[in-house]
């Protein structure tokens, strides 16, 4: 039987009212019948799982895999053989075939991760489900009668602010809504919009949601603060980067009281958790597996953070992500959360924004997201990893790693042509882009960071 959002959706309520014992009973069953379909229809989990037991419902048996690794094996890894890697990247350089079908049944989105090497990720018919109805538990455990109704009257209208210029998930997520039903209600703003800019387009829009990543989401509160933006969103839903416990009181207060409430996913697994009034972020594990590890991938006790986290998706089928290591610090909650939610509930460490702030010609600072700069890399043609360093108040140094056979000049060129018309478009014209010889650096815990802030 064909898994609608809906009956998903009812299963999901189910597993919540049932508890801990539920949702478990469901992830053994889920990661069993996955790990079956895996070994069955997929080349390079065949051989990866030889000699393992028939039936698994403990992760801790199954290898542990990564990004490089799958990537490296892309054609043997997706359980439809009609995916090739040539097709897919075909696919993936053209940009006006973002939300569109590849094959006419998979969306395609991509990243470069952590770890600098550049992913293809495929969501098949029922990951999207899970995902859609999993975003409406999420919404109802968020949302009281009072904010539905501010919701009403804002007649349900949705400001994304999110980086559109590939196919990265978010972008697919959002030419996939624009092309629905629901296009009249969805805003989609590119994260590199200047703020004035930005802040006119979302004051003629008026969102009841307002959905951007957390340092645009900064941003905007300051904007708010001082009168320039003039919206009334209900709930402010944020993504992509951690900020101190402090600012998501400030931001409630600068929108009115709206509800402020994150997420922290992967492109891997964009349904993985949703935070809670407590402050925590909740995994959904009826669909999900997330196990702090350490460094030799052995478990972490709750209350340590760990090295790194272990990701099972339980719900895709087409490109099976098992055990598969995410580069994240976790650190698992040792008790029930107060909030009465029966999932494991986690906090991320590292994700923090941190802005980069520059002076303007006039002399008043400006400040632009990571994230902004970052999309900017990926769209170079010709770059296998780039990081952008400030070196000073109005100074940039590019570090890049061009791919086997690119123009390194062509690449230096085409980089910092499109970081300086973005810096330009913010009205900083006057900030030095320099290239540094060498290569982007990891840092001590081995991850791949595109842009570094000067230090404070």
């Amino acid at each position: 039987m064909r898994e609608t959002p809906f009956r998903l959706l009812l299963d999901a309520r189910t597993a919540r009212k049932q508890g801990s014992a539920g949702i478990m009973r469901r992830q053994r069953q889920r990661l069993s019948e996955m790990v079956t379909h895996a070994r069955t229809c997929s080349p390079f989990y065949r051989r990866l799982y030889q000699g393992l037991p028939a039936r698994v419902t403990d992760p801790r048996l199954l290898p542990v895999t990564n990004k490089a690794d799958l990537m490296a094996h892309f054609d043997d890894w997706p359980t439809d053989p009609a995916i090739t890697l040539e097709e897919t990247q075909t696919f993936a350089a053209d940009p006006s075939l973002v939300g569109e079908k590849f094959l006419n049944r998979y969306t395609l989105a991509t990243t470069s991760g952590t770890t600098g090497t550049r992913g293809l990720f495929l969501l098949d018919t029922t990951s999207l489900a899970v995902a859609q109805a999993l975003t409406f538990r999420m919404l109802s455990s968020w949302l009281s009668p009072a904010d539905l109704a501010g919701i009403i009257r804002g007649r349900g209208r949705i400001a994304m602010v999110i980086a559109t210029g590939g196919h990265f998930a978010s972008a697919a997520a959002a030419a996939s809504l624009r092309k629905g039903p629901a296009r009249r209600s969805v805003g989609v703003f590119p994260v590199q919009t200047p703020m004035p800019d930005l802040v006119a387009l979302l004051n003629d829009f008026r969102p009841a949601i307002l959905a951007p990543y957390a340092s645009t989401g900064w941003l905007l509160a300051g904007e708010q603060e001082a009168g320039r933006l003039n919206i009334q969103p209900a709930a402010v839903i944020l993504s992509a980067e951690g900020l101190p416990a402090t600012e998501y009181a400030r931001i409630s207060a600068a929108f009115r009281g709206a509800k402020v409430r994150q997420g922290y996913a992967a492109t891997e697994c964009p349904f993985l958790s949703y935070s809670c009034p407590e402050g925590w972020l909740h995994v959904n594990s009826d669909w999900a597996i997330l196990e702090p590890v350490d460094a030799d991938h052995a478990p972490v006790p709750p209350g340590q953070p760990s090295h790194t986290v272990l990701l099972s998706n339980l719900a895709n089928r087409v490109q099976p992500i098992l055990r598969y290591d995410l580069g994240d610090s976790v650190t698992a909650k040792p008790d029930p959360c107060l909030c009465g939610d029966p999932t494991p509930a986690i906090q991320v460490e590292g994700r923090t924004a941190e802005l980069l702030t520059f002076p303007r010609s006039d002399g008043l600072p400006v400040s632009v997201t990571p994230l902004t700069l970052a999309t900017v890399l990926d769209s170079v043609q010709g770059l296998t990893r780039g990081q952008i360093v400030q070196t000073g108040l109005d100074s940039l140094s590019l570090r890049l790693q061009p791919a086997a056979g690119a123009n390194p000049e062509n690449v230096w060129e085409a980089a910092c042509t499109e970081i300086t018309r973005v810096l330009t478009s913010f009205g900083l014209g006057g900030v030095t882009i320099t290239r540094d010889a060498g290569l982007p650096q990891l840092t001590p815990g081995g991850k791949h960071r595109t842009v570094v802030p000067l230090p404070p």
